[in-house]
C-alpha cells in the first residue's frame, strides 16, 4: 500500500479517537433510519457531511452524494479519506466536497446480486433490482428532500456491492453518474451471460464514469482477473469515443486489503483535473476549457470552484501590473456569475472594485454580499467607509 495512503489512515486514526482525559467525543456522522415499503423492512444508514456543511457563508452550496454499500464495513475510512481529499483545513481539494451515506447491511446476498443464481438449495439471492429500487425510489428522496444534494451521485461497492455497482452502470436507466467497482465479485457472470449483459448496452451507459479495480487473489488470480479484463475491454470498444473509465490491477493488494486504495484512487481517477493548482492556470479561457473538458468526461456541468477562482482573482489584485489588477476582475465577475448566491463572491467583488477605484460598483457588490449574509460585518464597515468618501 502506497504511502499516501498510510499517511491518511494514520490522520483517520487521529481523527477518530476519543480524547480519554475528557471523554469528548468527535462525531463524524449520524444515524437515520427509513421504511422501505419496497424492501418491507426498516433500513439503517449513516451519513457524513461536509466540513462547510454548516457554515452560514456555505449556507448557499449543494453537494454531490457519495453512497456506500457494505456502510458498516467502510464507512468511516470512505467518509474520511473523503473529507481530508476534499476539506479546505488539509488544502487538498482534489474532489469536491459530497455527502456520504453508507447503508448497513441487512442481507448483502440477497441485496447485492442482480441475478438469480441456481443452486442446489434454495437460495434468496437476486434481489438486487429490488434494492436498486429501494435505493433509486426511496433512499434517494429522501436524502434530496432532507439535504442540500446535488443530482451527482457515485455507487461504490465491494466484492457483491461492486458487483452490483457494475450491473447498476449497464442499466439503461439509473440515477448514478459514477461508479467505482472495487475487486466486483463476477462468480456467477459466465461467457454467455457477460456476453448478454453487453448486448444489451446502450449509449447511456457510455455518458457515466466506471472505475474497476482488481486485486491479486493468488492461485484463483488469473480467472478473476481476466473476468474484469473482459468486461472492461468490451465496454472499451463498444464505446463510440473515449470510454470515461479506468482499469486498475493492484499485484500487492488482496480481496479484504484493496477496497481502500481502491476508493482513493477511484474517487481520484473521476474527478482527475478537479483539483488543478492556481499556479498552473495562464488564463481565464484556460481554466474554463479546463473544466469543461472535466465536465464533457463525466457528463455534467462541474464549473471551476468558487476558492480557485478566487486565488486567481487575488493573485492578480495584488500584483504590481496595472493590466493585471484589472485582469482580476473577470475571476471575481465570474465568480459571481457561477455562483450567484454566495455572499463571498459579491464581496470579493466589491473588494476589486474598491481597489480599482470604481467605488460605486464597490458599494453595489458589498451590498449585494451584505442581503445574502446579514452578518458580513466586513461588508457593512465597507459601506459605511466608501459612502463617506464619495
Amino acid at each position: 500500500m502506497n504511502k499516501k495512503i498510510i499517511t491518511v489512515l494514520f490522520l483517520l486514526l487521529g481523527i477518530y479517537q476519543v480524547k480519554s482525559q475528557d471523554a469528548t467525543q468527535i462525531v463524524i456522522g449520524t444515524k437515520h433510519f427509513l421504511r422501505s415499503n419496497i424492501l418491507n423492512e426498516e433500513r439503517e444508514y449513516w451519513i457524513s457531511l461536509p466540513d462547510s456543511y454548516n457554515d452560514k457563508e456555505s449556507s448557499y452550496k449543494r453537494y454531490p452524494v457519495l453512497i456506500v454499500l457494505d456502510g458498516n464495513v467502510h464507512f468511516k475510512t470512505v467518509s474520511g479519506i473523503v473529507n481530508y481529499m476534499s476539506s479546505d483545513t488539509y488544502r487538498s481539494r482534489t474532489i469536491p466536497e459530497m455527502i456520504v451515506v453508507a447503508i448497513q447491511n441487512v442481507d448483502r446476498r440477497r441485496d447485492y446480486t442482480p441475478d438469480k443464481i441456481i443452486t442446489v438449495r434454495e437460495n434468496n439471492t437476486g434481489g438486487g433490482e429490488n434494492f436498486l429500487s429501494f435505493l433509486e425510489d426511496e433512499l434517494i428522496p429522501e436524502l434530496d428532500q432532507e439535504y442540500r444534494t446535488e443530482p451527482y451521485r457515485i455507487l461504490f461497492g465491494h466484492s457483491l456491492g461492486g458487483l452490483l455497482a457494475t450491473h447498476t452502470y449497464m442499466k439503461e436507466k439509473t440515477l448514478f453518474n459514477s461508479f467505482i467497482a472495487v475487486d466486483p465479485s463476477f462468480g456467477t457472470w459466465d461467457s454467455e451471460t457477460m456476453d448478454k449483459k453487453l448486448d444489451s448496452l446502450t449509449e447511456q451507459s457510455f455518458e457515466r464514469f466506471i472505475y474497476i479495480a482488481t486485486a491479486n487473489w493468488g492461485k484463483r488470480n488469473i480467472r478473476n482477473r481476466d473476468r474484469h479484463v473482459r468486461l472492461y475491454e468490451s465496454l472499451h470498444s463498444k464505446c463510440k469515443g473515449e470510454l470515461p473509465g479506468k482499469l486498475e490491477y493492484f499485484d500487492s493488494e488482496d480481496h479484504s486489503s484493496v477496497p481502500i486504495i481502491a476508493f482513493h484512487n477511484g474517487i481520484s481517477a473521476i474527478f482527475e483535473g478537479y483539483g488543478i493548482s492556481y499556479r498552473d492556470v495562464d488564463d481565464k479561457e484556460k481554466l474554463i476549457q479546463h473544466f469543461h473538458a472535466l465536465s464533457e468526461r463525466l457528463s455534467y456541468d462541474f464549473r471551476p470552484p468558487e476558492y480557485l477562482v478566487n486565488q486567481l482573482g487575488y493573485r492578480m489584485l495584488r500584483s504590481g501590473n496595472d493590466k493585471d489588477k484589472a485582469n482580476a476582475l473577470e475571476y471575481f465577475i465570474m465568480n459571481v456569475e457561477n455562483f450567484p448566491v454566495s455572499p463571498n463572491s459579491f464581496d470579493s467583488l466589491g473588494e476589486a472594485y474598491e481597489v480599482l477605484g470604481n467605488t460605486r460598483k464597490a458599494i453595489e457588490n458589498y451590498g449585494k454580499s451584505l442581503e445574502l449574509n446579514p452578518d458580513n460585518d466586513n461588508a457593512r464597515m465597507k459601506i459605511k467607509k466608501l459612502s463617506k468618501s464619495e
